[in-house]
């Protein structure tokens, strides 16, 4: 069983150079202490927090930083690009009719990173 993802729960992505923290707005009017999060929380700078700096060689921005700096990895500003939902989420549990989000989700970036949850934000309810 997974635990369920609230408001303020630690993220990372493979690519950023620190931790993120996923906020969710009580638009879902389903809460614990903070508001519960569902598959649909994937909304960049709403949702998804900057990760610092982004060191992917897909971000345009890294790769146009890197070739001026004659094939050195520079980072830049991390800005996430994350449109698909997060995967695979508790299909039996819905919170506000979608799935809620669950500590084994994961969540695709746009530029080849994968963001995945590493506090929940509470550690007492299990979701299948």
């Amino acid at each position: 069983m997974g635990i369920l993802v609230c408001g303020g729960a630690m993220i990372s992505c493979s690519f950023g150079t620190a931790p993120s923290t996923l906020t969710v707005l009580p638009a879902n009017r389903v809460m614990t202490s903070m508001p519960i999060a569902n598959i649909m929380d994937n909304k960049p700078m709403a949702n998804i927090m900057p990760f610092a700096m982004c060191q992917s060689p897909a971000n345009p921005q890294v790769a146009a930083a890197t070739a001026a700096a004659m094939g050195v990895l520079t980072p830049m500003p991390c800005v996430p690009m994350t449109t698909a939902p997060w995967a695979p989420g508790s299909p039996t549990v819905l919170v506000a009719n979608f799935p809620a989000l669950n500590n084994s989700s994961k969540l695709l970036c746009n530029w080849a990173g994968v963001i995945q949850i590493t506090n929940p934000g509470q550690q007492t309810i299990q979701v299948p």
